[in-house]
């Protein structure tokens, strides 16, 4: 992985930090093209940012494979080999996309999918959701407007994984009584959100 120096790392907070005050659906200041895209209107495909770790890689080749052939644009976060590395650098990776704009979703996965759920889940406007069937994929964008989902790949097949996929990037959030939710889980994130 690249290294981030101080003042790299800084700005990049003090980015993350403003769109957390501003909302969650505000975007980076210049944010690359791919990561405008808000539609299949503008005939661009949305971004997704790919990650994982060892446990992870065999399946994050086949999605990345999956999304692309669906037409998504894929952000590759990493690993690139089945060697041992540490999942918290690639959900950083891929949930940083997310949160800065540059991704319009994005999926993580590692063996259990639980310890990139909670990392993901650390990046201010982050929702991470670990979901392990059709119904979890639903109902964590339905009702939790996630923005990234974590999957264990020791834990389900490669099939299951695509239906996981497909449910959870087509679906909507719904809106409504959801999005007072949101709001209240959003204000505790700003509430508790510490300066450098």
């Amino acid at each position: 992985m690249s290294t981030v120096s101080d003042a790299e790392l800084k700005a990049m907070v003090e980015r993350i930090v403003q769109r957390t005050l501003h909302g969650r659906e505000a975007a980076p200041e210049n944010p690359p093209q791919a990561a405008t895209q808000e539609s299949s209107q503008a005939g661009k495909p949305r971004t997704v940012a790919l990650g994982a770790d060892h446990g992870g890689y065999e399946l994050k080749g086949k999605l990345a494979s999956h999304l692309a052939e669906a037409g998504f644009q894929v952000i590759d976060c990493g690993t690139n080999s089945a060697e041992s590395v540490d999942y918290p650098d690639f959900a950083f990776a891929v949930a940083e996309k997310v949160s800065l704009g540059y991704a319009w979703r994005g999926i993580i996965i590692d063996g259990a999918g639980i310890g990139s759920c909670i990392t993901a889940n650390k990046i201010p406007g982050v929702r991470a959701a670990m979901c392990y069937d059709h119904a979890t994929a639903v109902n964590s964008r339905e009702h939790n407007d996630a923005n990234v989902l974590t999957l264990g790949a020791g834990l389900i097949g490669e099939n299951l994984a695509r239906q996981i996929v497909d449910a959870w990037l087509s679906t909507e959030f719904g809106a409504g009584r959801h999005a007072r939710r949101i709001d209240k889980i959003m204000a505790i994130e700003k509430k508790y959100l510490r300066f450098g």
